[in-house]
């Protein structure tokens, strides 16, 4: 059935002529594959068929966002609910096939509501040193009226080995400053007063409240049901990647992953079972090479929620 939208609703729509077009780009696996045939390109295929045929240590940075352990619609596909020791062993039936395809360098992140956290950290700890969870505000939730309402997610931090990817520099966060401080000489004090007010730029914590969900009126937004925001997807791939990087999503959903990845200019190989959503993924990536924006990041710097209202007029310019 065909959702009737507002007029200034600006969810991304497939079309039959997208499913035409956008259908032949993907990739179905039925050999071994090497790395030049998978980079930038999406896997239409069930992530137990596809891990295996996947090449050794050729991923830079692993970015994971699995169905969490609730009974949830993925257009028609159904994820169920199970007891802890049937998540768990799921969980590690897939980790265990990621392992082996990520360099010995490589970091890796794996999302999580509050109840999958507890149980993916002791699967984690088995294949690579857990080094942080960020928890990230989501802004939005249903209440609750006999329990707390539900505004957080995790993501685990993790690395294969001592020797990995942080760029600090690039994920600073540029928060506004309420009461500014002075040197001796009547100089801002770690803060910048140009323009009407006055900002600082901070070192990334892993508490996140600068993140928005994607909702009916901006452009990423999708009707995809767990869909992750792209400044989110950013900070990660800025964090712990390198231009040419390989990034690779084996739950690619809607595709935010490689259209970021697209973005910021690192190569992406990306795995989705419904071929809706990979359309839907090739369709973003192909509106993402004529507008590389990403709602909340400008000129290299990463925003506070609702601070960044220039960006609206700034004329859109690639990244180069």
């Amino acid at each position: 059935m065909t959702k009737t939208r507002a007029s200034r609703n600006r969810t991304l729509q497939l079309t039959e002529q997208d499913r035409q077009i956008f259908s032949q780009r993907l990739v179905r696996l039925a050999e071994s594959a090497v790395p030049e045939q998978l980079v930038d390109r999406v896997i239409c295929q069930d992530i137990f068929e596809a891990l295996p045929l996947l090449p050794p240590s050729f991923v830079d940075l692993l970015i994971v966002d699995p169905p969490y352990n609730l009974t949830k619609d993925f257009n028609g596909s159904k994820f169920r609910q199970c007891d802890r020791p049937t998540y768990t062993a799921w969980l590690d039936s897939w980790i265990s096939q990621l392992r082996p395809v990520l360099k010995p360098n490589a970091s890796a992140y794996f999302c999580a509501d509050w109840a999958t956290s507890t149980v993916m950290y002791p699967v984690l700890e088995k294949y690579f040193t857990v080094r942080n969870r960020i928890t990230w505000e989501r802004e939005k939730g249903r209440g609750a009226q006999a329990n707390w309402k539900n505004a957080s997610e995790d993501i685990w931090f993790c690395t294969v080995s001592e020797t990995y990817t942080f760029n600090v520099d690039a994920v600073k966060l540029k928060r506004q400053v309420i009461a500014p401080y002075r040197d001796l000489a009547g100089q801002p004090k770690d803060w910048d007063n140009t323009g009407s007010k006055n900002y600082r730029l901070t070192h990334p914590s892993n508490l996140w409240t600068d993140i928005t969900v994607p909702f009916w009126s901006m452009a990423e937004n999708t009707d995809h049901p767990t869909q992750k925001p792209e400044k989110l997807v950013a900070k990660l791939l800025l964090a712990s990647s390198n231009p040419g990087d390989v990034v690779l999503d084996p739950f690619l959903g809607s595709g935010t992953t490689a259209v970021v990845a697209k973005k910021l200019r690192r190569q992406y190989v990306g795995i989705e079972q419904d071929s809706d959503y990979c359309c839907l993924a090739e369709k973003r990536l192909s509106l993402a090479e004529t507008d590389p924006s990403i709602q909340g990041y400008a000129d290299g710097i990463f925003w506070e929620r609702n601070t960044l209202s220039a960006q609206r007029s700034r004329p859109k310019k690639s990244i180069s």
